[in-house]
């Protein structure tokens, strides 16, 4: 199965008092497969604030054969990331090793990762598809990236565009400050992070997928086709 995860939605189960997520609703869907044997396993996994294509496979064997096929990176992935900024160039490659930033120096965000030399090797190819400007308490210039990562790191896209100078709108870690997650972390949303980070969620989605001769693609979602267009 292909899905398109709305932003906010958990994947799996992962944090404490169950909330909703992706997996919970497929299992719902797939009621009749589960009885007959089937089980669900997540091929790729997105952050809880990113949107997009999440492949699914409904039984062992598939699973198997796609999970094969991801440590091949035989996968064709591309996102669409809302980034402040305009770039020089309409295309650019971060090519930076990423590591644990809590693992060479103190960080108290564990899961933050940074640019290192002694990082896994972790490149990103970002296109242009419309640089543009929005009268905002918080910048003006903003543009509309398609990123395709030929590594699959933690965080490499948002990462890679911070490190290039273009945070991902609404990147609580990479933004502005990093202060911002653990103020939303401790008073959840408030007025004075809306007027930091200008979306509630990064506006990062995967809008492309493709394997063998299939491809497939979903749309931009309303919150960051509503800012571009304005």
């Amino acid at each position: 199965m292909i899905v398109d995860k709305p932003a906010h939605l958990l994947v799996h189960p992962s944090v404490p008092g169950n909330p909703p997520t992706l997996l919970d609703g497929l299992e719902d869907l797939c009621l009749y497969e589960l009885a007959n044997g089937g089980v669900l396993s997540l091929i790729n996994r997105l952050d809880r604030e990113t949107s997009g294509i999440v492949l699914v496979a409904k039984h062992k064997a598939a699973a198997g054969e796609l999970g094969k096929a991801m440590e091949r990176r035989e996968f064709r992935k591309s996102y669409h990331a809302l980034v402040r900024g305009w770039p020089e160039e309409d295309v650019f490659l971060v090519d930076e090793p990423l590591r644990r930033k809590g693992e060479v120096m103190e960080s108290p965000i564990w899961v933050k990762q940074m640019v290192h030399p002694e990082g896994k090797e972790s490149r990103t190819r970002f296109e242009v598809e419309r640089r543009f400007e929005r009268d905002t308490s918080n910048g003006s210039q903003f543009t509309l990236l398609r990123c395709y990562p030929e590594t699959g790191r933690m965080h490499q896209i948002r990462v890679h565009a911070a490190h290039a100078g273009h945070s991902i709108v609404g990147d609580k870690i990479y933004g502005p400050d990093e202060r911002c997650y653990l103020d939303f972390i401790e008073t959840g949303w408030t007025s004075s992070l809306e007027r930091q980070l200008l979306m509630n969620r990064q506006a990062l989605h995967a809008s492309g997928f493709g394997w063998k001769d299939q491809d497939w693609c979903a749309p931009l979602p309303a919150d960051i086709a509503g800012f571009v267009c304005g």
